[in-house]
């Protein structure tokens, strides 16, 4: 192994798998911004264009084999119950569009983490 190789992130399946999550949480969060502040001129609900824009955090950390991104995206997740329950109250019919998806990413973000505390280690490390 040359000594150049040590400093290179290793591409291996999970960070593929990282890369394809952050293009997806990426293509989400633009997606939110652009209709989110739509839907502000329009009078409507602000949540979407400041959770777009963590999404386009998160997308470009884990681009990047962040950590920073995962717990970003967890944050914006997290933040997604209050505003839950401030749209539509404690009804489980209101609350499974709004947070079925985001919560699947959830976990997606969950299992990529070791590998993205894994490459930080190895990146400060060397």
């Amino acid at each position: 192994m040359s000594p150049s190789s040590s400093s290179r992130p290793k591409q291996g399946l999970a960070s593929l798998a990282t890369y394809a999550l952050a293009l997806l949480i990426l293509l989400f969060g633009l997606y939110f911004v652009i209709f989110g502040s739509w839907l502000i001129l329009l009078g409507g609900s602000w949540y979407y264009t400041p959770c777009g824009l963590l999404l386009c955090i998160s997308g470009i950390y884990l681009f990047r084999q962040s950590p920073t991104g995962a717990w970003s995206y967890l944050l914006a997740w997290a933040l997604t119950i209050p505003w839950t329950i401030y749209e539509v109250g404690f009804n489980f019919w209101g609350w499974l569009p709004r947070l079925f998806g985001p919560t699947l990413l959830a976990v997606a973000v969950v299992a990529c983490l070791p590998h993205l505390l894994r490459n930080q280690k190895e990146h400060y490390n060397a």
